[in-house]
């Protein structure tokens, strides 16, 4: 779909009421009631998508403005997913603060459970791993199949995040629903630089 322009977009937050000045039977005025309604909810969908839009491209300005004009911060696109969870999967840091700064959940969790943190944690991005888990989003939290932010960063070798993710405390002796250790995603997948590290020892700090 075009993009629309910022304008025009932005044109959407502005309610006009309709009047009508000259009589009307009352099947019109019936009719010009449905019709405004029909225009008030494709203006709010059009919100919606400038909303999300300005989470994904880091356009903080939009995206605090909406807000301050009534957004929630943890509204939920289509897929269920919420501003912050688009914006650190974008890797937008600086939206990420924005987001946190005005009250978004940084644990919140997409429809399979999955949150912004396990989403940085496979791709590799810790500087916002960082924002998250300053933020209080726990480290240890799993999704819907038992997986965890550190699991995640092992599978696809993500060394650095997982470095992070241990030194907060994140627990490498967890299993999925499968029985799977973030040491043996690691292995399954050929990351043995990261097996070291995951060795903790039962009862560690």
């Amino acid at each position: 779909m075009p993009r629309k322009p910022t304008n025009f977009l932005m044109g959407a937050l502005v309610a006009v009421p309709v009047t009508l000045t000259v009589a009307a039977p009352a099947s019109d005025l019936m009719a010009a009631t449905q019709s405004d309604a029909a225009m008030a909810s494709v203006s709010q969908d059009h919100i919606k998508e400038l909303f999300f839009a300005a989470a994904r491209a880091g356009r903080d300005d939009l995206l605090s403005g909406l807000i301050r004009s009534g957004m929630k911060p943890d509204e939920r696109d289509a897929h269920g997913y919420t501003a912050l969870i688009i914006a650190a999967y974008s890797g937008q840091a600086r939206t990420v603060d924005v987001l946190l700064s005005m009250g978004a959940e940084p644990c919140a969790t997409d429809p399979k459970g999955n949150s912004s943190l396990m989403g940085v944690a496979f791709k590799g991005n810790v500087a916002i791993a960082q924002r998250l888990i300053a933020a209080h989003c726990g480290v240890n939290s799993r999704n819907d199949v038992g997986q965890t932010a550190l699991m995640m960063a092992a599978l696809f070798g993500q060394i650095e995040v997982v470095k992070l993710l241990l030194a907060n405390d994140a627990d490498p002796r967890l299993q999925d629903r499968s029985g799977n250790t973030a040491s043996s995603l690691a292995q399954q997948q050929g990351n043995q630089q990261i097996v070291p590290l995951l060795m903790r020892p039962a009862g560690g700090g």
